[in-house]
């Protein structure tokens, strides 16, 4: 987790767990990605999803900032790089509600990493709801042949 911030929760499939004590290199500029080599790196929603394409087989994962509920640029660029190819785990990271969460999955996001407080205001059982309506949802059971 990047220094100062006091995001630790993890919610993958729906479920909370604490998260791991990864090192995310920050990076402000997709320049900086050629240096990182095999690293997981953070960064700005803002940054160009063209220019990291020729790092992205080295990087095993992601992490895309959301600085507020409402700046949605972070959805666009998660889009962006799994239409480029990229394999690795995206984690959306900061301010992102409960409700958001079946479209960050849509967007390519595998989690998503909240603060402590946030998850004491939603908590697991809304994480949870709001992934059984992705998981449950009219296009999946024609998909798939469910009832």
């Amino acid at each position: 987790m990047s220094a100062g911030t006091d995001l630790g929760i993890v919610v993958r499939d729906g479920r909370f767990a604490p998260a791991a004590d990864e090192a995310f290199v920050a990076i402000e500029s997709a320049e900086e990605a050629a240096g990182i080599g095999n690293r997981a790196i953070e960064v700005a929603n803002a940054i160009a999803a063209e220019a990291l394409g020729p790092h992205l087989a080295s990087i095993p994962a992601i992490a895309i900032r959301f600085p507020a509920f409402n700046d949605g640029r972070g959805f666009s660029l998660a889009r962006q790089l799994r239409r480029l190819g990229y394999k690795g785990t995206l984690r959306a990271r900061g301010h992102v509600l409960a409700d958001q969460y079946p479209m960050a999955l849509r967007c390519g996001f595998d989690e998503v990493e909240i603060t402590e407080a946030q998850a004491a205001r939603q908590p697991e059982n809304q994480w949870v709801d709001a992934y059984q309506r992705i998981r449950h949802n009219y296009q999946d059971r024609l998909k798939y042949g469910a009832a």
